[in-house]
């Protein structure tokens, strides 16, 4: 199974690249975690229009980098919040199923109508906002995280 990261946005600083990075290669090719960037779309200072095109132009990329045989999952702040237990049994599940996974983070003003209604569900990583490079680095660390609960790894415990 492939658990591929489709997060808008570019130009990550290298705290970023290099966090993701490490918890990526944690993970076992079983369960491979992959990071496509979607080019945001062009926004201008206060000019709604050009947000509704950019969510657009970020929304068209974003389902073009979804497999057809996908289970996507959009990260939304009015999803459903999962402890790192229930992520675990998710993978679990996900694991068992053999379907490959599209967790979908969209730019700054969120995913496109047709990348939310491309998943058929919604996960909240926090009430708060957190910033998109972190999303990156909390994701993958949750992703280990969750991973090592199954196999028993001492990781969680530490």
């Amino acid at each position: 199974m492939v658990i591929r990261l489709l997060a808008v946005g570019r130009r990550m600083p290298a705290w970023v690249t290099t966090a993701f990075g490490d918890y990526a290669r944690r993970l076992p090719r079983e369960c491979r975690l992959e990071l496509v960037e979607i080019a945001p779309g062009a926004r201008s200072a206060n000019k709604n229009n050009d947000i509704a095109r950019a969510v657009a132009d970020e929304d068209k990329r974003m389902c073009a980098a979804i497999g057809a045989d996908m289970h996507a999952i959009a990260l939304t702040v009015d999803g459903k919040s999962w402890s790192t237990e229930q992520l675990a049994e998710s993978m679990r599940e996900w694991l068992a199923d053999g379907r490959d996974r599209a967790l979908l983070v969209g730019g700054p003003d969120g995913l496109g109508a047709n990348s939310l209604a491309r998943a058929s569900q919604r996960w909240s990583l926090s009430a708060l906002t957190l910033p998109h490079p972190l999303v990156r680095v909390v994701l993958a660390e949750q992703l280990y995280r969750a991973h090592s609960i199954l196999t028993g790894h001492p990781y969680h415990r530490g």
